[in-house]
């Protein structure tokens, strides 16, 4: 078994000692360097965060936060330590958040995923993840500039181009979304495409189905998955002992119970606070919105780090549709663009390997030209494509529910 490097396999007492003294190193620079960090830990003295104990006593920072302080303080909202010269890319996430990345190699870390995923050095990786506005095509591009793989800058939609590119390159590795991959088989039977040669993938942005994996295995592409986010980069990656994600080596993974900060008892599931040992965007205690749970043991892979279920659901409404999180504020947003609409309730579901989001709406008036309307404000607004769908008044149930993920996986 071969590993991306020997931190993989650290002891767990010395992975905790390096990692809290790069912490404090890193809480240090940020208060110097960063004045929302400084405000932040205002109280904190860096020498004093020695272990998990302490760390679960610093501020948890949630992504209404970074809203807020980007608002007030744009672009960044005063939490990077980055010198304009050293800023790479800009991108942009609903909300909207601003994520920077620097010109630092392999700045998301998703080279370590990959690399468990298969890909090595010569291989040319299809990337099918968005290059627009997002970060997630430059995520996995440069994970694969890395390794010394070359790229395929495919993007999302236009299959057949896509197929066309496959046939004519002869990708040995995928990166994107699993759904998108079924998508792209499916044109490739339709078209009869000598495509053979895809070997590796590594998935991310929605779950991957048992049926799905089955279906890629069947093709011959060995599948994995990764956990990452726009803000923190590489959480926790799939092995091939496919027993849970091995947390990555660059952050600092919590669980704990829902709106408290506090650490929940081992194997309970709870949601994932991550602390990234990033000295340009040191994001400390940011919580993920995610629910999962830690996993006894070590891997079979060998690799000694801490390993989550993966995700086990949200624990707020903001919920993750086709590789995007949408939010309860956009629903918001959406209602307030059409005075017609008395309230409103966005149902998540799943069509065979597709999700299907549709916008059940209260309205007052005539109906007649508000449906193709509402879904234009749905696509501008979410950044996704939704059905409309209206009800009667006081129809929808009074419970704050804004939105519905009635999903369920195989």
């Amino acid at each position: 078994m071969d590993y991306y490097d020997a931190l993989e396999t650290r002891e767990s007492d010395q992975r905790e000692r390096d990692q809290f003294e790069a912490l404090r190193r890193q809480l240090a620079y940020a208060k110097a360097n960063a004045p929302a960090c400084f405000a932040i830990l205002a109280d904190i003295e860096p020498g004093d965060v020695v272990d998990r104990k302490s760390l679960s006593l610093l501020p948890v920072v949630r992504k209404s936060d970074l809203i807020g302080r980007q608002a007030d303080n744009p672009p960044f909202g005063g939490l990077v330590t980055l010198s304009p010269e050293n800023l790479g890319r800009v991108f942009q996430s609903p909300g909207p958040i601003y994520e920077p990345q620097s010109r630092r190699a392999d700045y998301w870390r998703l080279a370590r995923a990959m690399f468990a995923a298969g890909m090595r050095a010569g291989d040319l990786v299809h990337n099918a993840f968005s290059y627009h506005m997002t970060p997630a095509g430059s995520m996995f591009e440069t994970g694969a500039d890395a390794l010394g793989c070359a790229v395929f800058p495919a993007g999302v939609g236009q299959t057949e181009l896509q197929v066309r590119a496959m046939v004519d390159l002869q990708p040995s590795a995928y990166a994107g979304t699993p759904s998108f991959l079924n998508i792209v088989l499916d044109k490739v039977d339709e078209m009869g495409a000598p495509v053979s040669s895809l070997k590796n993938g590594l998935v991310s942005g929605e779950a991957l189905p048992g049926s799905l994996r089955s279906r890629f295995e069947f093709r011959g592409i060995d599948v994995l998955q990764c956990y990452a986010t726009a803000d923190l980069g590489l959480i926790a990656y799939e092995t091939q002992a496919r027993e849970g994600l091995v947390v990555d080596e660059g952050v600092i993974v919590e669980i704990v119970r829902p709106g408290t900060g506090q650490p929940v008892e081992p194997g309970e599931v709870g949601e994932v606070l991550v602390t990234t040992l990033n000295p340009d965007y040191p994001l400390i205690r940011f919580a993920t919105g995610d629910l999962s749970a830690v996993l006894d043991g070590q891997s079979p892979c060998g690799r000694s780090n801490m390993r989550i279920k993966g995700w086990l659901g949200r624990a707020d409404q903001t919920t993750k549709i086709r590789g995007m999180f949408v939010h309860p504020e956009q629903v918001a947003a959406v209602i307030r663009r059409h005075r017609e609409i008395r309230r409103a309730r966005l149902v998540v579901t799943r069509e065979g390997d597709r999700d299907v989001m549709t916008l059940l709406c209260e309205r007052t008036g005539d109906a007649r030209e508000l449906a193709s309307a509402v879904a234009e404000s749905v696509r501008e607004v979410c950044k996704l494509r939704g059905e409309v769908q209206f009800v009667n008044a006081r129809e929808l149930p009074n419970d704050g529910k804004v939105i519905d993920d009635q999903r369920s996986y195989d």
